[in-house]
């Protein structure tokens, strides 16, 4: 409990120095927002041009880009500084964070406070709202309890993502440039149903990089294409399940990666 409440007050302070520069702050929560255009223009088109997309209907498509970004928000708010730590790592910073008498994974976290993550969720939430408007589903108790376990779920998966390259950025200072690739990655196929790529890429992104569960097998369960994903439905409706393990697989990693960390230059 102690140390929520030391994470609390570092929060809030970070928060209230970036309330300083107003003009910045709103500059910031804009651009948040302006990153997620091409999501929007393409639920737009979407909505406007197509009846649907691979044998699903529009209105459950859209779901996809915005269980996808909500949980892409989360994580930006919550986990994100994780991505893009190979910078510090490349400089030395992290050498300082080691001398301190907190858990360097916790000081990273809480080394300023994501303004854009605010700008993220409001466009995130409005597509979200979009979509539910737009769905022809009863959403009951049921589906909404497994709709925001998957949101956790989705935003532990990339964290956990991002968690292993900036465990490899400890051994391999270049492998900061993975996240770059894996931040091009989710924004480019996560927002689409996996059935109309190539069965080779969606094996990749299901298998080798698991972004499909993200937001296409949760939405896949949610609106009854669950048995129509390629895979079996347990597995598909356990992916929540498998964004916490990886996330705590991920820990692990880092944590032994930080143990056998000998500094930028080896």
């Amino acid at each position: 409990m102690n140390a929520v409440r030391i994470a609390w007050r570092v929060t809030r302070l970070n928060f209230r120095s970036q309330l300083e520069y107003r003009t910045e702050f709103l500059l910031m929560v804009a651009i948040g927002a302006i990153w997620q255009v091409s999501v929007i223009v393409f639920a737009t088109v979407l909505l406007t041009r197509f009846t649907g997309m691979g044998g699903w209907d529009s209105s459950d498509v859209l779901l996809i880009p915005a269980t996808r970004m909500l949980a892409h928000g989360l994580f930006v708010l919550v986990l994100g500084r994780m991505h893009g730590i190979g910078r510090f790592i490349q400089e030395g910073q992290i050498d300082v964070y080691l001398l301190r008498p907190m858990p360097v994974h916790r000081q990273v976290q809480l080394q300023y406070f994501p303004t854009n993550a605010i700008g993220d969720l409001t466009v995130a939430t409005g597509l979200m709202i979009g979509a539910l408007s737009r769905s022809h589903l009863d959403w009951n108790a049921g589906r909404i309890t497994y709709l925001t376990v998957c949101l956790i779920g989705g935003m532990l998966l990339e964290a956990a993502l991002f968690t292993a390259v900036a465990a490899a950025s400890l051994r391999f200072p270049t492998a900061d440039y993975w996240s770059r690739w894996l931040e091009e990655l989710l924004g480019t196929f996560g927002s689409y149903p996996l059935n109309v790529l190539p069965k080779a890429v969606g094996g990749f992104l299901t298998f080798g990089l698991p972004l499909a569960f993200v937001a296409y097998f949760p939405a896949a369960v949610l609106t009854g294409h669950g048995h129509d994903t390629g895979v079996p439905y347990w597995l598909a409706a356990a992916s929540p399940v498998l964004g916490v393990l990886a996330y705590l697989a991920a820990r692990l990693l880092w944590r032994w990666s930080l143990d056998h960390y000998t500094g930028v230059n080896g």
